[in-house]
């Protein structure tokens, strides 16, 4: 016996490896003069040279890490054959973490693992993680593919990544600048982004529903917003004046927002977050995710309306939505009311449509809903 009769193909790695050398060199950018070596050497080697000194000093440069994965998103690509957009998933769950602590993405490392290679998938899922990596302005340094037959069924991926940032330590965004009064600036998310699957496969079995004139599992894969150029440069446009910012992933607003109020390393939260529900509009699919939750038969634009007319009267079902999912906003920041509008306008302006959602107040570190 040989490793490819025990389910292990050399060669497609081979393959793979070759494709991947191609999607990586196209993540370089302004980054290329950092990059010490390519894809294929046993590690990535990435110089802070040129980002801490000469123009670009930053007097106590600060490493900021973050790792995530794509979870069971996974299996709507899987099912509907698309596999270009989930990479992007991978990346911005990653690089969006690290931002809400002011920090720059400077490269990424990805994790793929599966029964059985298939080169071209492969390398499709990475293609996705290039386009995330470009779209952040940070660099795809390097990964790991792992074939595990027998482990994996043929036919299954996993995928996660880590990325790495670099902060000033006087521009760390940790919370501790929040104040009683700060406003809650709600950025758009584009979709369901990259939590809630398992409970979304449970629920909604038919991707190919009609959803819109689209099929309901292509609404689903839209991929995750990524907020960190648009985000960087308000923090250039209003340095210190953001006070902390939260990422909505798994937990949805009650778990997330709180984590805005840690403020030092002792995790205690003087402050709740009050939240108007009624300062953005749900969007559809959460209202059809909403109805399948519920139980409710009915499909396309009916459950649609049916969802929203659902979160609207059953207080439990709309808890246990904003407890999974971003329901619309995918980015919370907190900064000081006299900055709000100039928030605002920046964040449309460059596409990101942002909104006052919500006030901070004395509290325990609690999200509270008013309408």
């Amino acid at each position: 016996m040989n490793y490819l009769d025990a389910g292990v193909n050399i060669e497609e790695g081979y393959r793979a490896v070759k494709q991947y050398r191609g999607l990586a060199e196209g993540t370089l950018g302004a980054l290329r003069g950092a990059v010490l070596n390519r894809i294929g050497s046993f590690a990535g080697m990435f110089s802070l040279k040129e980002l801490i000194g000469g123009a670009n000093v930053l007097p106590d440069p600060v490493l900021v890490s973050g790792t995530d994965g794509v979870g069971t998103k996974l299996d709507i690509a899987f099912r509907l054959k698309k596999f270009d957009t989930v990479g992007i998933d991978c990346v911005a769950m990653c690089v969006n973490d690290i931002l809400c602590h002011g920090a720059r993405p400077l490269f990424f490392l990805d994790y793929l693992a599966c029964g059985k290679l298939e080169a071209d998938t492969a390398a499709a899922l990475v293609r996705g993680i290039a386009a995330g990596c470009r779209e952040t302005g940070c660099v795809l340094l390097g990964g790991e593919t792992a074939e595990m037959p027998g482990f994996y069924d043929d036919g299954k991926y996993d995928l996660a990544g880590f990325a790495l940032g670099l902060v000033d330590r006087e521009a760390i965004i940790d919370g501790g600048a929040i104040r009683e009064g700060d406003v809650l600036l709600g950025v758009s998310s584009s979709g369901v982004h990259s939590n809630g699957f398992s409970l979304i496969r449970s629920v909604l079995p038919d991707l190919d529903e009609d959803f819109g004139g689209m099929k309901l599992g292509l609404a689903l894969l839209e991929p995750t917003r990524i907020y960190v150029k648009a985000v960087l440069g308000l923090l250039s446009a209003l340095p210190g004046r953001i006070h902390g910012m939260a990422h909505i992933t798994g937990g949805g607003f009650y778990e997330n927002i709180p984590r805005l109020f840690f403020g030092d390393n002792s995790g205690s939260r003087a402050f709740d977050a009050r939240i108007n529900r009624a300062s953005w509009s749900v969007p559809p699919i959460f209202e059809r995710i909403a109805a399948g939750v519920a139980g409710e038969t009915a499909v396309g634009s009916a459950a649609c309306k049916t969802g929203a007319k659902l979160l609207e009267k059953d207080p439990a079902l709309r808890k246990q939505m904003f407890n999974t999912f971003n329901m619309g906003i995918g980015l919370v920041l907190a900064l000081d009311r006299a900055d709000v509008k100039a928030g605002i306008e920046y964040l449309d302006d460059r596409g990101f449509p942002a909104r006052e959602i919500g006030t901070v107040v004395q509290g325990n570190g609690a999200v509270c809903f008013e309408s």
